[in-house]
């Protein structure tokens, strides 16, 4: 108590010492200097008022009480709670008030396990959550308690084994969010009873099997490559659709054709290697020019695109 307040500590010593001094030189100092003072019964007289005059010089150095801001005390009155004081400087009359408990109200995290776990698919798993709670109502922590903090452990463990129980092993592994919200939500509930408020609930480790780690593995490489074929078949009936429509344009426009056959034209121009040829559907001699000039390019073996264009 001494490392953890020093203040208060220092402030009773004070006041014991601003007692006991005073009282031994005025009640027991003048004994000694007495002409009929006798080693025998006036010695034990003495000591007997030394250890009155100490006795009361620390029942009322305890009524001086500095709290630092995380803590509170619970006080009784002949019995009876009268509620939370505290922080700073007070006094607690003595005889009449008692100190029920000392609380640190200071937001705490604690670690709970639930090993060997059936989930709703009954698959063992082993599960840790981290728990941060604070005190709320201190009097109902000191009075309506034993032990606020094992009862909210065990609290913590029912509730974390019963929200294991009701979820299957997908949603534990990938709704750790919505899995600590229900955590949350039970162990609160249970918690709010004695005082206790939960600020807050967190999965830190799912354990699984290593064989059902490898088989969850496989499961979900499958359903990528699923989701994967779902995809290539919907671009490509979104192609087709786009296709389609596109001739439909086309058809409707006179002069559409010969313009997509000109951007064809040069996107073919563009590959190495290649010689286009233009020559009039209907004229011989770009015929003619077109299947000579494709003859002296064999042996060289380029890429020939002739390309067949309608004559007005």
């Amino acid at each position: 108590m001494f490392r953890r307040n020093p203040v208060q500590n220092f402030i009773r010593t004070f006041v014991r010492l601003l007692i006991v001094i005073p009282l031994w030189l005025l009640l027991v100092w003048p004994d000694f200097l007495g002409s009929h003072y006798e080693p025998g019964m006036d010695t034990v007289w003495s000591i007997v008022k030394t250890i009155a005059i100490l006795w009361f010089a620390g029942v009322f150095a305890k009524m001086f009480y500095i709290l630092p801001q995380w803590q509170r005390v619970v006080l009784l009155r002949l019995g009876r709670s009268v509620g939370a004081r505290g922080p700073g400087f007070f006094l607690i009359p003595p005889f009449i008030y008692s100190v029920a408990r000392i609380l640190d109200i200071r937001i705490t995290t604690y670690e709970v396990k639930a090993t060997k776990t059936l989930t709703k698919d009954n698959i063992p798993i082993d599960v840790t959550a981290a728990v941060e709670l604070e005190i709320e109502d201190p009097e109902k922590a000191a009075i309506d308690v034993q032990n606020y903090w094992k009862t909210t452990e065990w609290a913590s463990m029912e509730a974390l084994k019963s929200t294991i129980g009701s979820n299957d092993l997908r949603p534990l592994l990938s709704e750790t969010e919505r899995i600590a919200a229900e955590l949350k939500k039970g162990i609160d509930s249970a918690a709010s009873d004695f005082g206790v408020n939960v600020r807050a609930v967190r999965i830190t480790d799912v354990g699984t099997p290593p064989s059902l780690v490898e088989e969850l593995a496989v499961i979900a490489r499958a359903e990528r490559a699923a989701k994967a074929k779902k995809i290539q078949a919907k671009a490509e009936e979104i192609v087709a659709v786009s296709l389609a429509e596109a001739s439909r344009t086309l058809e409707q426009q006179p002069n559409a054709m010969e313009l997509r056959q000109i951007q064809a034209l040069l996107d073919i121009s563009k590959e190495e290697s290649s010689m286009v040829i233009v020559y009039p559907m209907s004229g011989m001699m770009g015929q003619q020019i077109a299947a000579a000039a494709a003859g002296n390019q064999a042996k060289k073996k380029p890429k020939v695109h002739p390309t067949v264009f309608a004559e007005e």
